[in-house]
């Protein structure tokens, strides 16, 4: 249903921490110009875990306005408690969301069976179609294939997004869910390899600074041109690198905000970008050819 270079697309924000949604409406034709092959709306990077539910549902809703149906919009609905999964989930479907990506619940460290009522609890409740996430790395709970096994015959359930930057994964996925269950990788750094490794997609960071190369290096990847994804890769090593250099999404603000895409605007405990990290993200920037 969805494939090639997903944007986890920013917030934007004032430098007081409201919402900017002159920069959002920018944020939106600037990926889709650029050749952004989904949009993901309020995920980690869009600072979901500080944006109350009010402004959850308000971001989706402006996200599939200023979309317009020109490229699906994801929009980012997951939760540590399963009744606020599930009304956020709602709300993206009542907005006109494509489909919503569900992170595990972070914190309260679920079981297997746990993550897979959860889950399932979720799909039962609303119809639209859900991308389960799974990042141990932010989360401290990590889904195992076995369990998102288990999920994939939920018929709303169409995928995941794996970011444990681990592709021994993406092998076992394949043994164990049927298609057309689809697999995304959630780690830029391994995004191409991924892909070419029979991967679906990627949901990106970096596509948010450079989502023509990221677009590009997905069809190429996708199309099974090797040396073609892996050269443009080799452009965005760097950021794939830098833009994690502190908390995702610090970097990745500071470099929309050098584009002049977005305000120096990011909410607590999130804070703006170290001075002392600058420098690794212009760098970056450079050598991608973005700046």
């Amino acid at each position: 249903m969805f494939h090639g270079s997903m944007v986890a697309m920013i917030t934007p924000m004032e430098e007081d921490g409201s919402l900017d949604d002159a920069a959002l409406r920018k944020l939106v034709e600037f990926h889709i110009q650029q050749g952004s092959d989904a949009i993901v709306a309020v995920g980690t990077t869009g600072e979901s875990a500080t944006l109350d539910e009010e402004e959850h549902c308000d971001v989706i809703r402006r996200v599939v306005d200023y979309v317009d149906g020109r490229v699906p919009v994801i929009a980012g609905t997951g939760a540590n408690s399963t009744r606020e999964a599930i009304s956020l989930t709602q709300c993206a479907q009542a907005a006109g969301a494509d489909a919503c990506l569900l992170v595990t619940p972070y914190y309260n460290k679920p079981t297997q069976d746990g993550l897979y009522l959860h889950f399932k609890a979720v799909a039962e409740a609303v119809e639209i179609p859900q991308i389960l996430y799974n990042v141990p790395g932010r989360t401290a709970c990590d889904m195992l294939p076995e369990t998102i096994a288990r999920l994939a015959v939920i018929p709303n359930i169409i995928g995941v997004k794996e970011a444990t930057g681990d592709l021994s994964r993406l092998h076992k996925l394949r043994e164990l869910c049927d298609p057309p269950f689809a697999l995304y990788s959630g780690d830029d750094a391994t995004g191409c390899e991924f892909l070419l490794k029979g991967g679906h997609g990627v949901i990106s960071v970096t596509a948010n600074a450079a989502p023509r190369l990221m677009h590009e290096m997905s069809v190429a990847a996708l199309a099974g041109n090797d040396e073609e994804a892996m050269a443009i890769d080799g452009k965005l090593a760097g950021l794939h690198s830098a833009l994690f250099v502190e908390s995702n999404p610090i970097p990745v603000k500071w470099a929309m905000m050098k584009l002049g895409l977005a305000n120096q605007g990011i909410r607590l405990p999130l804070t703006w970008l170290s001075p002392s990290a600058e420098g690794e993200v212009l760098d970056a920037m450079r050598q991608a050819d973005i700046l």
